[in-house]
């Protein structure tokens, strides 16, 4: 990616790409659950920042990407009680998760602080 292209779009990038990787191994008796869910989660989330760089109120779309990066992280969860997604891969998720989910806060709330202006 360019050099003007805002971090959290190559970070997520590099998720999603790592993520895809994973949910592609999962056991096909999951792949209509699991598989279908989180792989259409993340790349919603990758939309969404994309319509966000170009909205001039971003507020409602950052909010929904949080949501959906919550829901992520709750079927990601649930894939690793269920010994689908193993410890490493699981941690490493939820690490860059955490990481994304705070670039997304602080994007909201710069876009909240020029509103109240």
């Amino acid at each position: 990616m360019s050099a003007d292209v805002p971090v959290v779009f190559a970070r997520w990038e590099r998720f999603v790409a790592w993520l895809l990787d994973r949910t592609e191994k999962f056991p096909r008796r999951v792949a209509f659950t699991f598989r279908t869910r989180i792989d259409n989660l993340a790349l919603d989330v990758f939309e969404r920042l994309v319509e966000a760089r170009y909205q001039r109120d971003r507020e409602p779309t950052l909010r929904q990407v949080n949501l959906d990066i919550e829901k992520l992280r709750l079927l990601l969860r649930l894939s690793h009680d269920q010994r689908i997604l193993d410890d490493k891969a699981f941690a490493h998720a939820c690490g860059e998760l955490a990481v994304v989910g705070r670039m997304i806060g602080g994007w909201r709330n710069q876009q909240l602080a020029g509103v109240s202006r």
